[in-house]
């Protein structure tokens, strides 16, 4: 038996607990870099998983130091796009010479135009790294892309529930099927995930981008859930209208998305009464993923002169309600 890697999550949200309950099981070494009222809790009681394959409740150490956690061989950042910055910076005592690090963050990567050539080759996306800081955090050489379809809701710090299957892809910016990408994938198949690896990346992003964006700021103007939305007639209009503008950019861009639109819409609308991520984010007063979800595609949607009207107004509205939030007064 091969000896357990090194592994740090850094963020104890949904996924990264998710992710910690699930490799700690497989027999991983595995480490939790989180703050707060999360770290707190998790250094009480662990964490407690419930999803398709039953209980899982883990003990895990967990810092908010990076440096005290050690270098590592594996780093999964399970952060809101937002926070990427700072969870980039915070790693770096964590960085060792071979150390893979998988950012499992929604929305387009800043990466996206690194490593596979083309018109826009080097390239940064400026909605989500406007000032090249991500570029320069991290080494290209580090980097494995990652898309994750994992729907999974925190019912308390270190506390998640998910109802439905999990799944993770893998892929190379360059697109290469490394030996190190397929070490990646059998760390988190070993673990209970379904795991794949993928030699054209950015085609599974943007399956994902698209289920982000027809799906969150939406849910965010309505308060709807994914079955509501994907099901409802007056939404899921809304729904394939975005879902159609954005299949327009991803072409444009040279992806090839496999899905059918209304095997898609089907596939939304059984995923349940689930609240979204950025809903939840919502909900709780957190920051809304809109640069990284929507603004980051509008912007390749304009290199391409691909016009998204719908999305850009529902990116607007959503935008209107995550910031003027703090002002809803309830009927007297």
């Amino acid at each position: 038996m091969s000896e357990p890697l090194r592994i740090a999550i850094v963020g104890a949200g949904a996924i990264g607990c998710t992710l910690a309950a699930r490799l700690l099981g497989s027999g991983q070494a595995v480490t939790l870099l989180a703050r707060g009222n999360s770290l707190a809790r998790i250094r009480e009681d662990g964490i407690r998983l419930n999803d398709l394959d039953g209980q899982h409740h883990v003990c895990v150490v967990a810092s908010d130091d990076a440096e005290a956690l050690g270098t590592q061989e594996l780093i999964f950042i399970c952060t809101k796009a937002p926070a990427l910055r700072a969870a980039l910076e915070q790693i770096q005592p964590m960085l060792g010479p071979d150390t893979v690090v998988v950012p499992v963050v929604n929305g387009v990567p800043w990466w996206y135009f690194h490593g596979e050539g083309g018109r826009f080759a080097g390239q940064t996306v400026q909605a989500v790294d406007p000032d090249g800081a991500l570029s320069r955090a991290l080494d290209m050489k580090h980097l494995i892309g990652c898309v994750v379809f994992i729907t999974a809701q925190t019912v308390a710090p270190g506390q998640v529930e998910s109802n439905n299957p999990h799944l993770m892809i893998v892929g190379e910016p360059d697109n290469s099927l490394s030996p190190r990408l397929e070490r990646v994938r059998q760390v988190i198949e070993k673990a209970g995930i379904e795991a794949r690896s993928s030699d054209r990346i950015r085609d599974n992003l943007w399956t994902k981008i698209i289920a982000n964006l027809s799906s969150n700021p939406l849910s965010v103007v309505t308060g709807a859930t994914l079955e509501q939305l994907y099901s409802l007639p007056a939404l899921r209009e809304l729904v394939s209208s975005v879902l159609h503008e954005t299949l327009l950019t991803a072409a444009a861009h040279g992806a090839r998305v496999s899905i059918d639109p209304h095997t898609f819409l089907e596939l939304g609308a059984n995923m349940g009464p689930v609240r979204t991520s950025m809903l939840q984010d919502y909900d709780n007063g957190r920051p809304l993923e809109l640069a990284a979800i929507g603004d980051a595609v509008l912007e390749l949607a304009e290199q391409m002169a691909v016009p998204m009207q719908v999305t850009r107004n529902i990116i607007a509205l959503a935008r209107f309600r995550g910031e003027h939030r703090t002002f809803a007064r309830s009927p007297a």
